[in-house]
């Protein structure tokens, strides 16, 4: 696979990745079970997301998919 080819891909399948990712780590304040809301947020907005980790998930994840689909557009050509 070309260079610029599989880096479009990768940042392709990090992107997909990290919308799978994302909801699995966030805490809305309801679930929280947060008595108070402050005025003009949402009940439903994620109380202090770990971006960090989430990014760090989807890294890891990005890469085996990519190592799949990599290996697999080399067997095939």
């Amino acid at each position: 696979m070309p260079t610029p080819l599989a880096v479009a891909t990768y940042f392709t399948i990090w992107w997909i990745s990290l919308f799978v990712v994302l909801p699995l780590t966030a805490r809305s304040r309801t679930e929280a079970d947060e008595a108070e809301t402050p005025a003009g947020v949402d009940r439903g907005a994620p109380i202090a997301p770990p971006l960090a980790r989430v990014a760090i998930w989807t890294t890891v994840l990005a890469a085996a998919i990519f190592l799949v689909v990599d290996a697999f557009a080399y067997w095939m050509s």
